[in-house]
């Protein structure tokens, strides 16, 4: 490990496409594979299971071909390189922040902090990660961003409710602009032995997070009892929970071949990237109760909106990006 130096140029401005990753595209042939099978099933429970829920096989359906579009824009973006993955995690951060805004109360003396949040500091903090300037963009939103979003907001001079106002909109840009951008962070890590392989890092920390909320959801349908916290979520359960994280932990560390980690290393650390995303699933659910709904938006049929989708992401992407830059990265 060695201390970060700030460049114009990415850390591995030679990060290789999927096009040129076998490993990558055998990853993703099995996910399509994966995804035909659960609309074969889809298909077949809609049309001969007579004795099941409607709604229930309508969700499962709108599920799968959500799956189906947000795996494919995944691959195009990973397929044409390095800039395109960056900006698709941007657009991301744009329409997270979006629903996240949308159900905060906010009020004319908000406005210009938040053309500033939309098109200056989320368009700011990807351009920094995208000349790898870890000195920038590790304190960027954090530091400077906090810092003048609640001067720009007492200018204006409307006092009503101002606290609650700066927090809310201090915490959507930490959120949907600085947590998640730690997800293509990982192309600027360089690590011996590694190089033009950090794409496999997001595919990795996506796959791991993404079963475990998978496999949450199944191991509390079959066997779970007991809610861990009833008032923020009916379906987290405390065999949900254990059962999920040790299935993706279980699938993290056979994936070890994609990563510089060994198996029980990448089995360790799946484990506390699953934990992590599980109480992001908490806090984001906290969240929403506060404001009164049940999902952030209604973007992606079958699982709401962005934030419902990125809600673990969010908060396992900057303990898994550290983590890994200082036990493996050398920049």
């Amino acid at each position: 490990m060695s201390s970060s130096n700030s460049s114009t140029e990415p850390a591995n401005a030679a990060v290789d496409s999927m096009l040129s990753r076998p490993e990558l595209m055998w990853l993703f042939g099995g996910i399509f594979g994966l995804l035909a099978l659960a609309s074969l099933i889809s298909f077949l429970l809609k049309t001969f299971s007579k004795k099941a829920d409607t709604k229930t096989l309508e969700n499962l359906q709108d599920r799968v071909n959500s799956w189906w579009v947000m795996i494919g824009l995944l691959a195009i973006a990973f397929l044409m390189g390095h800039t395109s993955t960056i900006v698709f995690f941007a657009l991301c951060s744009f329409m997270a922040l979006r629903e996240f805004l949308t159900l905060s109360d906010t009020r004319k003396g908000d406005h210009w902090s938040l053309i500033l949040m939309f098109f200056v500091a989320l368009p700011l903090q990807y351009w920094l990660i995208s000349i790898s300037y870890y000195s920038i963009y590790s304190i960027f939103v954090p530091v400077y961003c906090f810092l003048l979003l609640p001067v720009i907001a007492a200018l204006r001079g409307d006092i009503v409710r101002f606290f609650e106002r700066v927090a809310k909109v201090q915490w959507a840009l930490m959120i949907c602009v600085f947590c998640l951008s730690h997800v293509p962070a990982l192309l600027n890590l360089t690590i011996p032995g590694f190089e033009g392989r950090t794409i496999m890092l997001i595919v990795f920390l996506l796959l791991v997070v993404q079963l475990s909320d998978v496999m949450q959801y199944v191991w509390g349908k079959l066997f779970g009892k007991t809610l861990i916290a009833p008032s923020l979520s009916p379906s987290k359960t405390w065999v949900g929970f254990v059962g999920g994280a040790l299935s993706a932990s279980l699938a993290g560390a056979a994936l070890f071949w994609i990563t510089p980690f060994s198996p029980l290393q990448a089995g360790l650390i799946s484990l506390v990237i699953t934990a992590m995303g599980f109480l992001g699933g908490l806090v984001m659910s906290a969240i929403k109760r506060d404001c009164g709904v049940k999902d952030w938006g209604h973007t992606i049929r079958g699982h709401g909106g962005f934030l419902d989708r990125l809600d673990s992401v969010v908060f396992a992407a900057p303990i898994f990006f550290h983590v890994t830059r200082f036990f493996y990265s050398t920049s």
